[in-house]
């Protein structure tokens, strides 16, 4: 059984010699948040930085994650709109 592919017995352990013990992986939680919110205390555990990291993470070459971007700004820009023109309409 030891020429079956994938088996555990055959993976090479040398990637993890390449890499510093301390270091997180890229795909970690917490791990695309801008240096500015972690001078205010943001981390991924708290829904503002959840929010900032989910946004960091995306990338702007994948067409999904530009759609996610869009819906996320409609999401939380279209209510700030709908005010605005509510009090520009009863100030009118």
């Amino acid at each position: 059984m030891a020429g079956i592919p994938g088996r555990f017995e055959d993976w090479s352990d040398d990637w993890s010699e390449d890499r510093d013990d301390d270091t997180a992986p890229s795909w970690a939680a917490g791990q695309h948040l801008p240096p500015d919110a972690h001078r205010m205390g943001l981390t991924h555990h708290v829904p503002d930085g959840a929010l900032l990291d989910f946004a960091g993470a995306l990338d702007p070459t994948k067409p999904l994650h530009r759609v996610t971007a869009w819906v996320m700004l409609a999401v939380f820009g279209l209510p700030v709109l709908l005010y605005v023109l509510r009090l520009v309409l009863e100030l009118a």
